[in-house]
């Protein structure tokens, strides 16, 4: 018997697994649990089934074989038992996840009687048309007509009106208000609250009074580049959106530009812009303190970042991996990408649940699937035939694009291919604008008198920007099915997988020849 062994490459790792489990149990076994289209005795024997197969794998692996095949295949039916034990256990995790996903507030009372509310304010409130706030409120009390005051909870967006918005956005988030109003329902169907008027009942902890504070500060030392203010100027309001997340005095046509030529997803904070970060704290601190004390230090300050900017998922996301990553690097951790991927994915599914329904939660991922497999099968296809300084962007662009294609078509109703080209273009702008305005920001606070001159260049970034952005959205997107886009990309993604492998077959044959 000959037990063939898998390259050292293509070894499937127990955290991949388990992050492919709980993908499975949360967004399709619970949820077809929680719409009644399957029973618990179905969902126990899912999670059992993989359990089955590990007890018979291990028990399979003891028997006593003897020769260098029989130890193989011990060690071969160990590691598959291993497996199975981490998709199992990613199951029962997916499913608890799921379990803690709330599907709307519980008020206590009918809703067409709630006339006020009470909570704590979860995210910092953005600014929508028309001059209104919108933010995130967990609740505690439901005020309804005749006096009535019950005991509620859950979360509920609420939208407060241009009056008060300046004033919300001072006290921030963690402060406790009580707002009157009445409760709606949006275009989808879930419940929303708008508030007639404000009430603060308790100021923010202290830490979270310094956080705002410090983003307030921050936004008005940009707020002389946001407009009009300083001739056409408005970079302002891209720094703030791609150093802090606040696009509040974002340029709402660069939006729309940015969203035609599919590349909207640049001025969602991610890890292309943490990658900026990481790069100035790796340059400043590397040498001076070593690799490992670096990386620690780097932690601290992404974390740091990460309470600063808010709980955005897809940065959150990259903090994690960041954080991963310093494991590998201080040795505790395997130094494999999709390892660390999955393993990102199962400690923010556990700490938030509810983000795992959020579309920047499942884009991030699912570019991060496509860069990190298709990119590199692309870039192993075309290794030799495309330049290497062309081939690495264009390939990790096209993963992205292949792997969320079904998610966005389905959201959005159409592709935006030009978005593959524009982001190869704009994405290293997009780099340079990010470290021209950290430079500038530090220039303001140090020297004001030379920040002025620093600015110039920033603009024509800005320009150059939206410029490229301008000529990508005059091409047309495509619209075509949902289940057509998701089963052409998996095909795509499938067949470049296997492409990539039978060539680095080929080329591993002719290697001892050359």
């Amino acid at each position: 018997m000959s037990v063939p062994v898998m390259p050292a490459d293509t070894k499937v790792s127990h955290a991949l697994c388990a992050g492919c489990g709980a993908a499975l149990s949360y967004y399709l076994l619970f949820p077809l649990f929680r719409s009644g289209y399957i029973g618990v005795n179905v969902l126990l024997l899912l999670v059992f089934v993989p359990v089955t197969a590990l007890c018979f794998f291990r028990v399979a692996a003891s028997f006593p074989l003897v020769g260098a095949d029989g130890l193989r295949a011990c060690r071969f039916l160990r590691s598959l038992s291993l497996l199975f034990a981490a998709f199992a256990a990613g199951l029962a995790l997916g499913i608890s996840a799921g379990a803690r996903v709330s599907l709307g507030p519980v008020l206590g009372i009918p809703e067409d009687i709630v006339t006020g509310i009470s909570g704590t304010l979860l995210d910092d409130p953005r600014l929508v048309s028309g001059g209104s706030a919108m933010t995130t409120l967990s609740l505690r009390t439901v005020a309804g007509m005749d006096g009535v005051r019950v005991t509620a909870s859950g979360e509920i967006t609420v939208f407060f009106r241009e009056e008060n918005a300046g004033r919300l956005r001072e006290f921030g988030r963690g402060t406790e208000v009580f707002a009157e109003g009445r409760l709606q329902r949006s275009a989808s169907g879930a419940r929303v609250f708008s508030a007639d008027s404000l009430h603060v009942t308790t100021v923010a902890p202290p830490i979270d009074r310094f956080r705002t504070n410090l983003r307030l500060g921050l936004t008005e030392r940009f707020a002389g580049y946001s407009g009009d203010t300083v001739g056409d100027a408005a970079w302002g309001g891209l720094a703030l959106a791609l150093l802090l997340g606040i696009r509040d005095n974002l340029d709402s046509g660069l939006t729309a530009l940015y969203r035609s030529a599919g590349i909207s997803y640049i001025l969602a904070l991610s890890g292309m812009h943490l990658a900026v970060i990481i790069a100035l704290v790796s340059f400043l601190l590397k040498k001076p303190l070593g690799l490992r004390p670096a990386t620690v230090v780097g932690a601290v300050i992404i974390i740091a970042y990460c309470f600063l900017v808010g709980p955005l998922p897809s940065l959150y996301r990259s903090a994690l991996m960041y954080i991963l990553g310093a494991l590998a690097v201080m040795g505790m951790l395997r130094r494999e990408s999709l390892s660390i991927l999955s393993m990102a994915f199962l400690v923010q599914l556990m700490l938030t649940p509810q983000a795992g329904i959020s579309l920047s939660f499942i884009l991030s991922y699912l570019a991060m699937v496509g860069i990190l497999v298709l990119g590199k099968s692309l870039g192993g296809i075309f290794r030799g035939t495309i330049p290497r300084f062309l081939l690495g962007p264009f390939a990790l662009s096209l993963g992205a694009f292949i792997g969320t294609a079904g998610v966005v078509a389905w959201v959005f109703g159409d592709l935006r291919p030009a978005g593959i080209l524009a982001g190869f273009v704009i994405a290293p702008l997009t780099t340079i604008f990010m470290v021209g305005a950290i430079i500038w920001l530090g220039l303001d606070a140090l020297l004001p008198a030379l920040s002025p001159l620093f600015a110039w260049p920033l603009s024509l970034l800005y320009r150059l920007m939206e410029g490229t952005a301008r000529l990508a959205s005059f091409l047309p997107g495509i619209q075509a099915n949902p289940y057509t886009v998701l089963l052409f990309s998996l095909l795509t993604a499938v067949l470049l997988v296997w492409l990539d492998f039978r060539l680095r077959v080929w080329r591993n044959r002719l290697e001892p020849f050359a």
